[in-house]
């Protein structure tokens, strides 16, 4: 994050988000539609050969990743510290259902909205990421003289790592957020929060990975089910998907 070199009022500098299709950025762009933030959206496509950010992100921020919020003269990245920029400068707009984007310092409602920001991407999502990664590997182009030899190990130690390590978490993971959401309509309490932009991405992404044949997230998980119905029929949610596309690849 860039420091500005003099002091401006904050809600007359723009706001450009630098999203990248199908990526964590969406949650970023359904808050400011939520709270009616005025914003330039820039958008870039996935290199076709790897799925990973264009190089003109980098660009914009060293490390090359999106979402990357312009503010002025500042540069923010990750979700969660973009996520709480927005609403610690932009307190006015946190009103109605947004009374509680922020819980008041103290109170359970804090607690439960701390630990889902960390959890979403310091616990849920690298194991969403790798179960993407083990799943791609074996369908990945490899010479033809060498296919069938080398193909049967990759799929063997790809199913091997997916079975022995990264769904037995995932298997831990899910029925925990399943029970917490069977207490409260979302992730911090009775409502809306930062939390549940948070893990919206992770959500999605475990249900569209994880989730098998139509209907089957909804019977294994009806709570994680209804609360992504939820948030899916918000108007904002809407106006994010129509302006940033689809979440999933």
């Amino acid at each position: 994050m860039n420091t500005p070199t003099h002091s401006t009022d904050p809600h007359t500098q723009p706001l450009v988000l630098h999203h990248l299709e199908q990526s964590r950025s969406q949650r970023i762009l359904w808050l400011l539609e939520e709270m009616g933030l005025p914003y330039e959206l820039k958008t870039y496509a996935r290199q076709r050969s790897n799925r990973l950010a264009p190089p003109e992100l980098k660009a914009v921020h060293p490390l090359g990743k999106s979402p990357v919020l312009g503010h002025g003269e500042l540069v923010l990245a990750e979700s969660g510290a973009i996520l709480e920029y927005l609403a610690e400068t932009f307190p006015e707009r946190a009103s109605g259902e947004l009374a509680q984007l922020v819980p008041a310092s103290g109170t359970p409602e804090h607690r439960q909205c701390r630990f889902w920001l960390h959890y979403a991407e310091g616990s849920l999502m690298p194991w969403l990421l790798m179960k993407l990664v083990f799943q791609m590997l074996p369908r990945q182009p490899m010479p033809f003289f060498v296919r069938p030899v080398v193909q049967p190990i990759v799929h063997y130690v790809c199913q091997q790592v997916q079975h022995k390590l990264i769904d037995p978490n995932l298997q831990t993971a899910l029925p925990y957020i399943e029970q917490e959401l069977a207490q409260r309509p979302w992730f911090a309490g009775a409502h809306l929060s930062l939390a549940d932009f948070q893990m919206s991405y992770p959500i999605e992404a475990a249900l569209s990975r994880l989730g098998g044949a139509p209907g089957t997230a909804a019977k294994k998980w009806p709570h994680i089910h209804a609360w992504m119905q939820r948030v899916q029929a918000r108007p904002a949610y809407q106006r994010a998907l129509a302006k940033g596309g689809p979440v999933m690849w």
